[in-house]
């Protein structure tokens, strides 16, 4: 990450508090918020933006002191010091290090690099008390940002690259350009790496939908602009098909909150080539409006596409339940979900060995109900609960094929003591794991509470990342002018504590085609039991519909060959990329490597 040297920072600090000091009475939010013309004609766009951040930092503290932030942070260190002594990470897997970020986290994709993508909002408050993200900003604060964590670098500063968006220029009346207002935006893969991301916030309305379109080229590590969707989103939903297309659904309109689209889009249309390999980078492509409507009532269902070639729509309202054809253009019903309506929660799609899912697992949502809800076969069935109910949690399928739920609360932004209150129940910081059979079981609990905007990933290492959740993040920063205003947490799953991991040490490079014989080599083929694809996570808001975890079939070994078969077909395992692991009979899983499935279309 740049940053500018110590003695300039210094210097930028001390005027941003002695104007904060001198100025009497409140400061105006314009001046509080932005750089004055005067500053930016005597310093330079980029050093008179940093002194208004500063300025915000400094009137951050005056409303909730560093010292309330330190000790909090100290609190909650030492409460989940003594939670986890009781937990064997051999069983329960153990919470290893908590780091400062430059984001908030509030989306994250986890890209073929190898590397992080987190992208959010710059902060308007920063006293957690209050509403710090620019939901009903108008104007050059209703900004975006990005960064790239690679986890190769440690976890320093040096670790995080600024990756801004692009300057855009929205319908909101000020015509003041600002890096792109993506927040709150949906997204999912390309077969070709890159993220699609699809929305975002104008301002006022109490939040507008953008028509904004983009991509995330990893390879490059640059954004690029797209022709903007036919109607404005903000909270909408994307999934991958099976022919590589996404198809974008719901989310509020231009015209503001409580203004659900019904409209569909897929991008790119039809008339217009899948972006398929790394120099494919889609500029100016546009999405295409699909006859079929997916008139959701509330904001990000859950999409998935399983291994019939469908999209299953899954709503937050129990009777908004659907199934998409995207070749036929249709929509039909599915049945009424057994539970009322459920606010943002997980759903995941049950691993079924070497075919790709055809049932997904409902949970989380709702607060009063620990129980889980399966799809399957067009039916609904209710399974094992939890031990409590939560909202705003996050549902993970290890390389093992167990799953894992992280980050929780009562409500948005309730913790259990009321709503912009920091104070947590203990309980929600705790994890919950879920063996083969479909038992959960409570694990250790994660340093911070986190729920409103809380996400997690999978690396390629077996890890999982936990971000996410911008009033707890400001709440417990260490040091609130420091710009690093987030935070990460690694969590090792039990497999990582069971001694020695198998290895993969090369896999093939290209293309895999399906239902294709392939081989990789280990050093260690006397300990490979198993081996697996799991997808990469894009995820926000605790819609995930990137996850997805197959089986390959073993075809034998001979010295370090290990032979394998590709899924059977693209509705199996959409194209594009996957981490390949490597299991023991103990499921200790390898360091993944990176393959790409599919072919390019003709």
């Amino acid at each position: 990450m740049s940053r500018a040297p110590r003695s300039a920072v210094l210097s930028a600090l001390a005027l941003a508090t002695a104007l904060a000091v001198t100025v009497a009475g409140p400061a105006p939010a314009f001046a509080a918020a932005h750089h004055t013309g005067d500053e930016a004609a005597a310093l330079g766009e980029d050093h008179a933006r940093t002194h208004a951040k500063l300025r915000r930092a400094a009137e951050g503290t005056q409303g909730y002191p560093q010292t309330k932030r330190t000790a909090s942070l100290s609190s909650l260190q030492e409460s989940q010091r003594k939670v986890n002594a009781g937990f064997d990470a051999a069983r329960s897997g153990r919470f290893a290090e908590f780091f400062p970020s430059p984001d908030f986290g509030v989306h994250v994709a986890q890209l073929p690099t190898g590397k992080v993508l987190l992208f959010s909002f710059e902060r308007v408050e920063a006293d957690p008390t209050k509403e710090t993200g620019p939901t009903n900003t108008i104007g050059r604060t209703n900004a975006g940002r990005a960064y790239l964590w690679d986890p190769a670098k440690g976890t320093g500063a040096r670790a995080f690259k600024n990756v801004e968006p692009p300057a855009v220029l929205m319908p909101d009346g000020t015509y003041a350009p600002r890096p792109a207002p993506f927040f709150c935006a949906g997204h999912s893969y390309l077969p070709n790496g890159m993220v699609g991301v699809f929305g975002g916030n104008v301002g006022g309305k109490g939040g507008s939908g953008a028509k904004l379109s983009f991509v995330f080229d990893p390879w490059t590590e640059k954004w690029f602009r797209n022709r903007d969707m036919a109607v404005g989103r903000w909270y909408p939903s994307v999934v991958t098909g099976a022919d590589g297309r996404q198809i974008i659904m719901s989310g509020q309109s231009e015209r503001g909150t409580g203004t659900p689209t019904p409209v569909v889009e897929r991008f790119p249309a039809l008339g217009r080539p899948v972006p398929w390999r790394p120099f494919d980078i889609p500029v100016s492509v546009a999405s295409e409006r699909l006859r079929s409507d997916a008139p959701f009532r509330n904001d990000y269902p859950h999409l998935f596409s399983l291994r019939d070639g469908m999209i299953y729509g899954l709503g937050r309202d129990a009777d908004q339940q659907w199934l998409f054809d995207p070749v036929k253009d249709l929509r039909t019903d599915l049945p009424r979900r057994p539970a009322d309506f459920r606010g943002y929660g997980s759903a995941v799609p049950l691993p079924a060995g070497f075919r790709g899912p055809d049932s997904v697992l409902v949970l989380g949502g709702d607060p009063r109900d620990p129980h889980t809800y399966r799809l399957s076969g067009g039916r609904w069935s209710i399974e094992e609960p939890r031990a409590f109910g939560r909202t705003q949690d996050g549902t993970l399928i290890l390389p093992d094929g167990t799953l894992i739920t992280v980050n929780g609360a009562l409500d948005t932004r309730d913790y259990g003591n009321g709503p912009f209150n920091p104070e947590a129940d203990l309980k929600y910081r705790q994890i919950e794991l879920r063996d083969a059979r479909g038992r959960w079981t409570l694990g250790p609990a994660q340093r911070l509470p986190r729920g409103y905007h809380s996400n997690a990933l999978i690396l390629p290492d077996g890890r999982m990342m936990v971000t996410g959740d911008e009033l707890q993040q400001i709440a417990n920063d260490p040091d609130i002018r420091d710009g690093m205003d987030g935070s990460i947490e690694l969590y090792e799953p039990a497999y990582l504590n069971r001694g020695p991991r198998p290895a993969l040490n090369r896999v093939p490079a290209g293309d895999l085609g399906y239902d294709t014989a392939f081989q990789v080599t280990s050093s260690t083929p006397r300990d490979v039991a198993r081996a697996v694809l799991l997808a990469p996570t894009t995820v926000t808001h605790s819609v995930n519909t990137s996850q997805r975890h197959l089986d390959l079939r073993l075809t034998g070994a001979r010295g370090s060959a290990i032979g394998l078969r590709t899924p059977p077909s693209a509705a199996d395992a959409p194209p594009g990329y996957y981490m390949l692991f490597l299991l023991d009979a103990k499921g200790v899983p390898s360091t993944a490597k990176w393959v790409k499935l599919g072919t390019r279309p003709r």
